[in-house]
């Protein structure tokens, strides 16, 4: 697993982005859709990540993995909260640690 983006859920994502970009100095890396904004972090390879439709969880690192549906199967005793579902550039899940952290496994088998 690699460390790809922090993700933070926000309520607006217009205005989040707005004050991340004007008052933190933070630039705009990509956006998908209406619902998630990444901006670039100075001096990492990680990405900041926003998204408005992520209610109910807090934030927590977004890992790449080779293959979502692969490390489902081989982690069945994990507390999985989101099943693999579709997103643009893959697969897509969310699993919690044993304090109720989301952990987002992400794969990039569409690009």
């Amino acid at each position: 697993m690699k460390l790809a983006f922090l993700c933070h859920p926000v309520k607006y994502l217009k205005g989040s982005s707005r004050y991340y970009r004007e008052v933190l100095g933070f630039e705009e890396a990509w956006q998908e859709g209406d619902h998630t904004v990444a901006l670039k972090l100075p001096d990492s390879d990680v990405q900041l990540m926003l998204e408005d439709d992520e209610e109910g969880y807090s934030a927590g690192g977004v890992f790449i993995v080779d293959s979502v549906d692969r490390f489902y199967r081989e982690n069945s005793t994990l507390d999985f909260v989101k099943e693999p579902c579709d997103i643009p550039p893959g697969r897509y899940a969310i699993f919690q640690d044993r304090s109720g952290n989301p952990i987002r496994i992400i794969d990039k088998t569409k690009s």
